[in-house]
C-alpha cells in the first residue's frame, strides 16, 4: 500500500510539474507573440523585399499571358474560364457549408449538454448513458459531418476548388467538434459546462485548441482586414496564372503513353517551379492572409499560426513549425493521448500514428476533390517523410541540413505535381467504359496511351 501510494504520489506530482510548466510556456509565447506578432513577420525589410519579387513575377505571369493572347487572337483576352470552371456550382457549395455549420453547432452541443445533465442529477445508470451520448456523438461524426458532405460532393460532381472548400471545411469542423468535447468531458465531473456563445466563438477563432476563453485585441484593424483579404483574392488569381501558364499547356500536350523513364524525370524536373509556387501561396494565403484576417476580426491575439519553418534544418523541427494550428491538434489529440492509452511506452508507434492519420486525412482530401483515387501524396508522407523525419532530424544543424530540407521539399513538390497532373488529364483522355473496382484503384496514367482533343 505504501509503494502504491508513493507511486500515485509521484505520478501526481509530475503531472502538476508538466501542467505548470505547459502553462509557464504558454504565456511566455504568447507574451512574444504579442512582441513580435507573425502577422507583422512580413513588414520586415528582407521579408518584405520577397513578397515584392512574388508581385513583380505576377505582373510578369499578366503580362506574359496578355501578350500571347494578343499574338494569337490579336486583341486582348480577358477570360478567367479556369477560375469560373474550378468555383462552379458554388450557391449549392454556400447552401452545403451553412447545413454543416448549423450542424456542428447545436448536434454537439446539445449531445454533450445533455449528457452533462445526466451527471447533475443523480441517474443510477451513469455509464449507460456516457455510452449512449458518446455512440451519438461518434454517429454525428462519422454519417452527418462525415458521409453526408461527400455524398454531396460526389454526387453533384463539384469542381474541385468548389469541392475542396466542402471537404476542408468538413474536416475543421470535424476537429474542432472533437477538440471541444475532449477538453470538456473532464470538466464535468467539476460541474463546469461552457456556455454556448463560448463553443460558437471557438468555431470561428482561427484554432483547433477549444479554450473558454482567449486573449483578445482590444480593436479591430478593418483596414488589415480588407488588405489581408484582397491578398487571398490576389493569390487565387496567382495561382490561375500559375496553372494558365506553366501547369496546363506541359500537360494538355504532353503525349500520353506507357510509362517512360525519361519523360517522368523531365515532367517532374519541369513541375518543381509550379509545385513550389503554389506550395507558397497555399501558404501565404491560408496560414499568413486567411487566419489573420478571422482573427484580427475577431480579435484573437494569439497569431502563432506558423514559425519560421523556412530556417529549419530537420524536417522533424519543419513538421512542428509548418502548420502550428493542425501541428497543436494532432500533438494534443493524436500523440499524447496515443502516449496515455498506452502509458507511455511506444513513442515510436504514436509518431508512425501521427504521420498515419495526417497522410490518410490528406490522401482522402485529394481523392475526393480530384475525384480518383492515386496515392501518391500518402506514399511520400509515410516512406520519405517518416524516412526524413528520423534522418534530418533535430540534432542536424548548420547550413548545409537547410539546404537539403529545401531540396527534399522543392523535389516533392515537382513530384507531386507531375503525377496528379498526368493523373488528371489520363482520366478526362482515356474514360473506362465498364468500370471495375480494381480499374477504379488503378491509376489511369499508367494505361492510357492516346489523347483526344477533350480538355
Amino acid at each position: 500500500m505504501m509503494r502504491q501510494f508513493d507511486t500515485q504520489v509521484n505520478d501526481f506530482m509530475d503531472s502538476l510539474i508538466e501542467e505548470s510548466t505547459s502553462r509557464l510556456l504558454t504565456s511566455q509565447l504568447l507574451t512574444l507573440s504579442f512582441i513580435f506578432p507573425h502577422s507583422e513577420l512580413f513588414e520586415v525589410n528582407h521579408i518584405r523585399t520577397i513578397y515584392h519579387m512574388f508581385i513583380a513575377l505576377l505582373i510578369l505571369f499578366i503580362l506574359s499571358t496578355l501578350v500571347v493572347d494578343f499574338i494569337d487572337e490579336g486583341r486582348l483576352v480577358l477570360e478567367f474560364d479556369l477560375l469560373v470552371y474550378a468555383f462552379g456550382q458554388f450557391p449549392l457549395v454556400v447552401c452545403t457549408w451553412i447545413c454543416m455549420f448549423l450542424s456542428v453547432l447545436f448536434i454537439p452541443y446539445t449531445l454533450f449538454y445533455l449528457w452533462a445533465q445526466s451527471h447533475s442529477g443523480s441517474h443510477s445508470h451513469l455509464r449507460l448513458y456516457s455510452l449512449l451520448f458518446g455512440t451519438l456523438f461518434l454517429l454525428y461524426q462519422a454519417l452527418g459531418l462525415g458521409f453526408l458532405p461527400t455524398y454531396t460532393v460526389v454526387t453533384n460532381s463539384f469542381p474541385p476548388a468548389s469541392c475542396f472548400i466542402i471537404i476542408l471545411e468538413q474536416v475543421r469542423l470535424m476537429m474542432k467538434a472533437h477538440s471541444f468535447v475532449r477538453e470538456n468531458v473532464p470538466r464535468v465531473l467539476a460541474w463546469l459546462v461552457p456556455q454556448v456563445s463560448q463553443y460558437l466563438y471557438f468555431l470561428f477563432a482561427p484554432t483547433l485548441i477549444y479554450r473558454d476563453k482567449y486573449p483578445r485585441n482590444p480593436v479591430i484593424r478593418w483596414g488589415y482586414v480588407v488588405s489581408k483579404l484582397l491578398q487571398v483574392l490576389g493569390c487565387l488569381f496567382y495561382a490561375y496564372y500559375v496553372f494558365v501558364r506553366l501547369c496546363i499547356p506541359q500537360f494538355r500536350s504532353i503525349s500520353l503513353q506507357l510509362f517512360d523513364l525519361r519523360a517522368m524525370v523531365l515532367c517532374v524536373f519541369n513541375s518543381i517551379l509550379p509545385g513550389v509556387l503554389v506550395l507558397f501561396l497555399g501558404f501565404f494565403a491560408f496560414l499568413h492572409c486567411w487566419l489573420n484576417a478571422f482573427a484580427e476580426m475577431l480579435r484573437f491575439a494569439d497569431r502563432m499560426f506558423y514559425k519560421d519553418w523556412w530556417n529549419s534544418t530537420s524536417f522533424a523541427n519543419y513538421y512542428r513549425t509548418w502548420n502550428v494550428v493542425v501541428h497543436d491538434w494532432l500533438y494534443y489529440y493524436v500523440y499524447r493521448d496515443f502516449l496515455w492509452m498506452s502509458q507511455k511506452r511506444c513513442r515510436p508507434a504514436a509518431m508512425l500514428f501521427v504521420f498515419t492519420v495526417s497522410a490518410v486525412v490528406h490522401e482522402y482530401i485529394l481523392a475526393i476533390c480530384f475525384g480518383f483515387f492515386y496515392p501518391v501524396l500518402f506514399c511520400l508522407f509515410m516512406c520519405f517523410g517518416m524516412m526524413f523525419n528520423f534522418i534530418l532530424h533535430d540534432k542536424r544543424k548548420g547550413p548545409i541540413w537547410n539546404i537539403i530540407m529545401w531540396t527534399s521539399l522543392f523535389l516533392g513538390q515537382g513530384v507531386i505535381i507531375c503525377l496528379y497532373s498526368q493523373e488528371w488529364y489520363a482520366q478526362r483522355y482515356c474514360p473506362l467504359k465498364e468500370p471495375s473496382f480494381f480499374e477504379l484503384l488503378k491509376p489511369r496514367s499508367w494505361s492510357c496511351e492516346r489523347p483526344d482533343d477533350r480538355l
